[in-house]
């Protein structure tokens, strides 16, 4: 898998979808909105995938997703480091999959996906400057007693200048009808 995909294959929806584009044409450009998702394991980016994707489907936009697999401790450790790579980047893919399936099938369409190895921090500023069509960056924010999370802390403090697209902050105690009835 290269470093950053669509897939091809695309389930029908039982809903009209947005046109989709001549076949010769480039399908993730010119596509109206473009919501970036932050791809990790938490409860918090389940609360921000459903906004982007009901977003994106009463816009005719389209929902991209960023899984960003960390560089490993055991870098110096050749063997170690490749098995170690790869394993991260096998697993990267599989739950990229998973969330295409539900985001084809809340929108309509698949996702944009991207997978970068490096600082999740990083990474995210340099695919927003690689891709232009990226509008809206979703990020969903923990209410507990830890904070709303790392990269949501660090995007609101010191490097919101560093970012050309507008931030959607999506907080984790709200229910699914909630997020429904706001988007």
């Amino acid at each position: 898998m290269s470093d950053e995909t669509t897939p091809t294959a695309t389930t029908p929806s039982e809903a009209p979808g947005p046109e989709r584009p001549d076949p010769g044409e480039d399908p993730n450009r010119g596509v109206g909105r473009v919501f970036l998702v932050i791809v990790d394991e938490s409860p918090e980016m389940d609360v921000a995938l459903r906004f982007a994707c009901r977003r994106a489907r009463h816009t005719g936009g389209r929902v991209a997703l960023l899984y960003v697999t960390e560089s490993s401790e055991f870098e110096n450790w050749l063997t170690v480091g490749d098995l170690m790579r790869d394993e991260a980047r096998h697993k990267g893919e599989q739950v990229l999959q998973r969330l295409a399936g539900k985001v084809n099938e809340w929108v309509g369409r698949m996702p944009i996906l991207h997978l970068r190895d490096g600082s999740p921090r990083d990474q995210l500023f340099q695919l927003i400057e690689d891709e232009p069509d990226i509008s809206i960056l979703v990020l969903g924010a923990a209410t507990g007693k830890g904070g709303p999370g790392p990269l949501v802390a660090a995007l609101t403090g010191k490097y919101i200048g560093r970012l050309r697209v507008p931030v959607t902050i999506v907080p984790d105690s709200l229910a699914s009808e909630e997020v429904d009835s706001l988007s």
